[in-house]
C-alpha cells in the first residue's frame, strides 16, 4: 500500500486527545475519536506543550502495534502521555529514565518475560481456583455493606473502589489496616490531573506541578513497599510480596527501583482498573432496568456483562509506544523513534468492530475490545478482573431487586487510568 503524507489532527481533536478534562466528558471526547477513525486514522497530534505524537486510533492498528513488540518497544520513552515539562522533570528525578515507575509495562524482551515469570502462575485460572471461596467471601460482605446503606448509595465509594483493592491486596500480602493508604495513594498517583483525586484537591495546577504530586504519591509508595519487602525477607509468607522481595533474574536479585515498581503495578492497577469496569457495568444496569432483570433472570449472560463493561468503560485509555525501525501504519509512514498513541477509548468504540458501540450490550458478541491488550503485555490481572466481577455480580443480583440512577454519574478527569469516580444509585434489596 502506498503512504499518504503526514497529516496533522485539527487543533480541537488534538487538544482534547491531551486534555484531561475531556476524558472526564465522555461522550464529547468519543464524537472527536469517531471523527478521527473516520477522516485520519493513523495522525500526528501537535499540542502546545506536548512532543509531536501519532494518534492510532482505529482497533485493527491500535491491536497489529500492540501485538507487533518487536517494531514497538515500551522502554525508550515514556509509556504514558504527559507534557515535555514533566517528561524532563522525570528525567531529573530518575537520573535519565523516561519512567517514573518502572515496572512491567515500561520494559521491553527479554526482560518483560523475565519478570513477568515471577508472579505469572499467581494471576493464573488454576491459582485463582484455590481463593474463589475468599473471594466469594469478600464480595459477600461487600454487598452487604451495600445493602445496610438502606437504599441509596455511591457506588463507587461504598462498593467498587473497595471491594476489589481488599482482594488483590489479599493476594499481595498487604495488611488490612493499610488498605485506606494504598488506595490513597493509588487515587493520587493515576488521579494526578482530577482536583478531586489528586493529593492537593486542587484545580489550579500547572503540569509540573501535578507531576510533583504523583512523584510524592510514587515515593510514598517505594517507601511503604520497601519496608514491606524487608520484612518479607525475615519473614516469608505465602503471598505475592514474598515472591517479588526474594525474586532473582539470572540468579541476583532484582534492584529496589524494579521490585518497587513491581509491588506498585499490583497493589495500583491490581484493584483500580477492576474497580472502574465494576463500576462501568452497574451504571449501565441502573441506566437499564429491562437489561438489569434480563441478567438477573439469565446468569449466562454474566461473562457477556463483563467484557461488556471492560470495553465500555476502558479503564486503561491509552498507552504509548516507540518506533524501533522505519514502518508503516494504517497508509501512514512512521518514522524510527516517533511516538504512539494506541487509544484504547477510540479502539473500543469503532464502528469497524462493534456494531452499535455507545450501546452497553451483555449480549455482545464477539467482544474483541482491547481494554486488556494484546499480545505479550496483555493485562497479567485480566483472569482475576473477571472472576472479581462475576463474583460480585453474582451476589449482588442475589440481594438486589432492581436499580436506578439517583444523581448523575462522573468520571474521572485523566488522560490515562479512568473511569466512573461517583456512582449514585438507588436499588431495591431483598
Amino acid at each position: 500500500m502506498a503512504t499518504i503524507a503526514p497529516a496533522a489532527l485539527p487543533p480541537e481533536i488534538a487538544s482534547a486527545i491531551v486534555n484531561p478534562i475531556a476524558y472526564g466528558q465522555w461522550n464529547e471526547l468519543k464524537d472527536k475519536f469517531r471523527w478521527a477513525r473516520d477522516n485520519m486514522p493513523v495522525a500526528q497530534v501537535q499540542a502546545e506543550g506536548y512532543m509531536p505524537f501519532w494518534a492510532v486510533t482505529r482497533h485493527e492498528d491500535i491491536l497489529a502495534i500492540s501485538k507487533d513488540n518487536a517494531r514497538f518497544l515500551n522502554a525508550p520513552k515514556s509509556v504514558v502521555l504527559s507534557p515535555v515539562a514533566v517528561q524532563m522533570l522525570t528525567h531529573m528525578i530518575t537520573g535519565g529514565s523516561p519512567h517514573l515507575v518502572r515496572s512491567l509495562v515500561t520494559m521491553d524482551a527479554p526482560e518483560h518475560m523475565d519478570y513477568r515469570k515471577l508472579t505469572q502462575s499467581w494471576f493464573m485460572p488454576k491459582n485463582l481456583a484455590n481463593i474463589e471461596a475468599k473471594v466469594r467471601e469478600i464480595a459477600r460482605a461487600s454487598i452487604d455493606a451495600m445493602v445496610a446503606t438502606g437504599g441509596t448509595c455511591d457506588f463507587v465509594h461504598q462498593v467498587s473502589s473497595l471491594y476489589p483493592l481488599h482482594v488483590v491486596m489479599q493476594i499481595l500480602g498487604v495488611p488490612h489496616e493499610d488498605e485506606p493508604l494504598m488506595l490513597k495513594l493509588t487515587q493520587e498517583m493515576f488521579g494526578g490531573e482530577d482536583p478531586d483525586l489528586n493529593r492537593a484537591r486542587s484545580v489550579q495546577l500547572t503540569p509540573e506541578q501535578i507531576s510533583q504530586l504523583v512523584v510524592d504519591a510514587v515515593r510514598d509508595f517505594e517507601g511503604y513497599f520497601m519496608k514491606l519487602a524487608a520484612d518479607r525477607r525475615a519473614y516469608p509468607q505465602d503471598d505475592v510480596a514474598t515472591v517479588i522481595a526474594n525474586a532473582l533474574i539470572d540468579g541476583q536479585p532484582i534492584s529496589d527501583r524494579n521490585a518497587a515498581g513491581y509491588y506498585i503495578i499490583v497493589a495500583a492497577a491490581g484493584h483500580d482498573t477492576t474497580s472502574a469496569s465494576t463500576a462501568g457495568a452497574m451504571w449501565a444496569l441502573a441506566d437499564d432496568p429491562e437489561q438489569f432483570a434480563r441478567i438477573k433472570a439469565d446468569r449466562s449472560l454474566l461473562p457477556g456483562l463483563i467484557e461488556e463493561a471492560i470495553r465500555w468503560t476502558t479503564p486503561v485509555q491509552h498507552f504509548m509506544r516507540t518506533a524501533a525501525e522505519d514502518c508503516e501504519i494504517g497508509g501512514q509512514a512512521i518514522a524510527k523513534d516517533d511516538w504512539l498513541m494506541l487509544c484504547y477509548v477510540s479502539g473500543n468504540y469503532d464502528e469497524r468492530v462493534f456494531d452499535n458501540p455507545d450501546r452497553f450490550d451483555a449480549t455482545r458478541g464477539p467482544n474483541r475490545h482491547v481494554a486488556f491488550g494484546a499480545g505479550v503485555h496483555q493485562c497479567l490481572g485480566l483472569h482475576l478482573a473477571r472472576m472479581e466481577m462475576r463474583i460480585l455480580f453474582e451476589e449482588l443480583l442475589d440481594r438486589v431487586e432492581a436499580v436506578e440512577l439517583a444523581g448523575t454519574p462522573q468520571r474521572a478527569s485523566s488522560t490515562f487510568v479512568g473511569g466512573p469516580k461517583t456512582l449514585p444509585i438507588r436499588f431495591v434489596a431483598r
